[in-house]
């Protein structure tokens, strides 16, 4: 290697690291205010605490409500459970509904997919009002069961597009080839197509994970019960009109993004191959 590709090596080398320092500045920010043993705003440009304490990670993680309650353990279980529902439902209505837009014919087509398209024009605030008029006719407001149903629909659109862009890329002669061996359409769907499309399947679920996981305008809205608040609704109590409790407010942020962290890297060999692959056309 000659003298100006080491110097090229070493500028890009250290253009990544100057951008990693300034993308993970406000994380190590969150982290400092989380350790700190002050609820109050720092005014240092130092990431590093002066002084470190888990007094405010208890104070989230054991909260307790006026009946003995453990509070954070039944928030972090509703939207472990909302988000698990939410992406179980989608997935499992959507992958059927996009390989049908992929392989067949059919009246309005075209139409659907236009449809579906549009919905994702308008914002979850414009909705919010016949969204609460129909639950509260249903009666589930208040629950999770109709928060669960509300996220399920919202996703199920990106759900669709994104499935059927990566079965668009999968070639047709595999699901003939199966038919020739004498498999049913039920058998080439789940034996050949599923295990194919595994990597959309993995990214398409961790989207509407997320969705679902960091929502607060529809949860906030839809939930009264501070025992059935998700964590995002939970962490926005520590913002008050009058006071903000900036410790408890980083320690609870970095709890409520630790499961999402992880579930990214445990799906991450998945997302390259998902994403890009969804966005051509074979």
């Amino acid at each position: 290697m000659n003298r100006s590709s080491r110097l090229k090596l070493a500028a890009i080398h250290a253009g990544l690291m100057l951008m990693c320092m300034v993308t993970l500045y406000p994380v190590l920010w969150v982290v400092k205010m989380a350790l700190s043993p002050t609820d109050g705003l720092s005014l240092s440009v130092s990431p590093i605490p002066d002084a470190v304490t888990f007094d405010h990670f208890r104070e989230v993680l054991l909260s307790t409500d006026a009946a003995g309650r453990w509070v954070f353990g039944r928030q972090l279980l509703s939207s472990i459970v909302v988000s698990g529902a939410t992406t179980l439902v989608g997935l499992t209505l959507a992958v059927s509904a996009a390989y049908a837009l992929s392989r067949f014919r059919f009246p309005g087509k075209e139409g659907g997919m236009q449809a579906l398209l549009i919905t994702q024009m308008f914002p979850a605030t414009l909705m919010l009002v016949p969204i609460y008029s129909i639950l509260q006719k249903l009666h589930l407001l208040d629950s999770l069961t109709g928060l669960v149903l509300v996220y399920a629909t919202t996703a199920m659109p990106f759900c669709i597009w994104m499935l059927k862009g990566y079965f668009d890329t999968l070639p047709r002669e595999l699901e003939e080839a199966a038919v020739m061996d004498g498999a049913s359409p039920a058998q080439v769907f789940l034996r050949v197509v599923l295990p194919l499309a595994r990597p959309a399947l993995a990214v398409t679920a961790l989207f509407s994970f997320m969705t679902a996981w960091n929502e607060f305008i529809l949860a906030a809205t839809l939930l009264n019960d501070p025992t059935r608040f998700t964590l995002p609704v939970a962490l926005q109590r520590y913002v008050g009109e009058h006071k903000v409790e900036w410790g408890k407010f980083a320690a609870c942020a970095l709890v409520v993004s630790a499961p999402v962290m992880a579930l990214f890297f445990a799906l991450q060999k998945h997302l390259v191959g998902g994403l890009t692959a969804g966005g051509v056309k074979g």
